[in-house]
């Protein structure tokens, strides 16, 4: 039995050694010399740390080849990585810093000095002077025997509702499973030319990674900033004859909205695997309409189950009107769904909230075990006592036994794709001087997030000092100054009040200043 995914990468080298691994813009990179720069990489790491310390060790790069060298060279060093992204204020980075404490920071001559600002310099190190031509990599190779199936490959940060993000620790073996998975029941040959466009934080992209070292699937990354751009996009995917693409479904209505596969086709994509949020169905419809011969899937899952633990290949016309399942667990995984008692929700029609079983689970946070421990439970599953992650979301079963997802029991939601606690973002606009109070709403419907603040502070100030804390989707589209916050029966600021003020006050995106009436405190 292969122990680590490192084996896969191994055996890849060997057999597709000079096949393109790695293609970043005019750049390509071949499985033999990636394998070279990754161990190089692994070979400095693991002298410097002294041993496999199975510690992480964070990449501050854009997602770019050397980014992977990073990534694969710190999995070799018998460490896993954690990388970070390049766009997000300096101040949350430092919070996962201070929170996970890495061995070292990974980056370059152009993003030395950001972290240099909030991190020690010793432990600072340039990717370029980790690569040494003609290393030695025999001790690496000797060390794999001892990397096993549950040690750590790679750290995800997720928003926390406490103002600082979760660092979710995920192992070897959630990743092989959901590799061979892909391989073996979607019918992902090692032909494919998958185009990466998940960001380098999310967990997709590490599965990504696993894909191209397990199976010798070529990567493209493509670029970032044409997720603005759905013209260059499409046109990319075209040049590139990309076969296999992974997109949250905002990109994908957007495109829609546009008209624009009637005007750049892309008849070589075979693949569309999408997740993350709800996609409208008159919108996946036009796509299903314009690639008639391509596989659709609709995934579902959190961080902490490893990518997904529900599957649908889409087979049949959908009406507008309908929703697109979530589908049924993925082989090796459990999916089952509780009510409010703790009892199992059986029948159709019926809503629970999702929990996930099996071997894909995260190990936890890292370093949160009051956090791990309340969303990591035991619970009896087919008989016997076992370890579930409790999503925070509901669903239901249709006739066919498949999930289908209805939102969220807390205040966390899914937003361009990101996993989002609405109180991180709360706690952040509640802390700038001239904002006494805040809550923040999701408009389901306008697909935004907006901000309600009680102080004197001008909104498109709180605009520009949110920016400096949080990355740009966290940052609420609609900011709206209010005079009073009302409270429910609990005496708590009342959500749902908010959630619908935008059809009660004919709200229009932007900057307004509102004056809400008193409300009659029960």
């Amino acid at each position: 039995m292969i122990k680590n995914i490192l084996e896969y990468f191994e055996n890849t080298v060997k057999i597709k050694s000079n096949k393109i691994a790695v293609v970043d813009g005019d750049r390509k990179i071949v499985f033999a010399e990636l394998a070279g720069k990754a161990r190089s990489v692994g070979s400095a790491l693991f002298n410097k740390s002294g041993k496999a310390k199975k510690k992480p060790i964070a990449v501050f790069l854009p997602k770019s080849i050397e980014s992977i060298i990073a990534d694969i060279g710190i999995v070799y060093s018998g460490n896993a990585y954690m990388n970070l992204d390049i766009k997000t204020p300096l101040e949350r980075i430092s919070n996962i810093l201070k929170l996970v404490e890495p061995l070292f920071i990974i980056t370059d001559t152009k993003y030395k000095n950001m972290i240099l600002q909030i991190f020690d310099p010793e432990k600072i190190l340039d990717i370029n002077d980790l690569i040494v031509e003609n290393a030695e990599h025999q001790i690496l190779l000797e060390h794999l025997e001892t990397v096993i199936d549950t040690d750590p490959l790679c750290l995800i940060n997720t928003s926390g509702s406490t103002g600082t993000p979760k660092s979710v620790v995920l192992n070897h073996r959630s990743f092989i499973d959901y590799t061979t998975w892909a391989i073996e029941k979607i019918n992902l040959s090692e032909d494919e030319i998958f185009g990466s466009l998940a960001p380098i934080v999310f967990d997709h992209s590490s599965y990504e990674l696993c894909l191209m070292m397990v199976h010798s699937c070529t990567m493209v990354i493509i670029p970032e900033t044409y997720t603005i751009f759905p013209v260059k996009l499409l046109q990319y995917v075209a040049d590139m004859n990309i076969t296999y693409i992974f997109w949250v479904p905002t990109i994908m209505v957007n495109i829609v909205n546009m008209d624009l596969l009637s005007k750049i086709p892309i008849p070589n994509v075979k693949m569309v695997w999408f997740a993350g949020e709800v996609f409208p169905t008159r919108q996946f419809n036009y796509w299903r309409n314009h690639l008639p011969n391509a596989i659709f899937v609709n995934l579902y899952g959190p961080t902490e189950i490893t990518c997904n633990c529900t599957y649908f290949p889409i087979e049949r016309q959908y009406e507008d009107s309908e929703k697109i399942p979530a589908g049924k667990a993925f082989p090796g995984r459990r999916v089952i769904l509780v009510d409010e008692e703790g009892k199992q929700v059986t029948e159709p029609g019926v809503q629970g909230e999702i929990c996930s079983a099996g071997e894909s689970l995260a190990n936890g946070y890292y370093k949160e075990p009051e956090q791990t421990a309340e969303k990591f439970v035991l619970y009896p599953v087919d008989g016997t006592e076992q370890r579930m992650y409790r999503t925070g979301d509901l669903g239901s079963y249709d006739e066919e036994g498949n999930i289908v997802f209805a939102g969220r029991k807390d205040f966390q939601i899914k937003h361009m794709g990101h996993r989002i606690e609405l109180e991180e973002i709360e706690r952040s606009m509640t802390a700038l001087d001239g904002v006494e109070k805040s809550c923040c709403v999701f408009d389901m419907e306008k697909n935004r997030i907006m901000g309600f603040y009680l102080g004197e502070k001008a909104a498109s100030d709180v605009r520009k000092q949110m920016k400096e804390k949080l990355p740009v989707y966290m940052v609420p589209t609609k900011l709206i100054q209010v005079d009073e916050m009302p409270l429910n029966k609990n005496g708590k600021t009342d959500r749902n009040y908010f959630k619908n003020y935008g059809k009660n006050k004919g709200c229009t995106l932007g900057f307004e200043r509102s004056s809400i009436r008193k409300e009659k405190i029960l």
